[in-house]
């Protein structure tokens, strides 16, 4: 048994890493920009979205696309987000072994 003591600790261990990292992510800020810099986003590595800058000319566009450029810089900002998040936390879980037949 001496196996799941080991196992345990390292699961504790990674529990650590991942609460550092989480910390990590919220305070990391991706910006991301749509239509020529007319819709600005801010979001953090952890996905919560932190500002939304709009230009006033921009919204005298076609409510279509303005809606449409608003989408697209929201799904790119929250993909970027995933992303970010994904890389740091296989980093993290490279290293723990899973046990039997994984």
């Amino acid at each position: 048994m001496a196996g799941v003591g080991k196992l345990l600790k390292q699961a504790q261990k990674m529990q650590k890493q991942i609460e550092t990292l989480q910390a990590t992510l919220e305070a990391r800020v991706i910006g991301v920009s749509s239509g020529g810099g007319a819709v600005q986003i801010k979001i953090n590595g952890a996905g919560k979205f932190l500002a939304l800058t709009l230009d006033p000319e921009f919204l005298r566009e076609d409510p279509k696309f303005v809606a449409e450029t608003l989408l697209q810089a929201t799904q790119e900002a929250a993909a970027k987000a995933k992303e970010m998040n994904d890389a740091e936390m296989q980093r993290i879980s490279a290293g723990f072994p899973l046990p039997g037949p994984f």
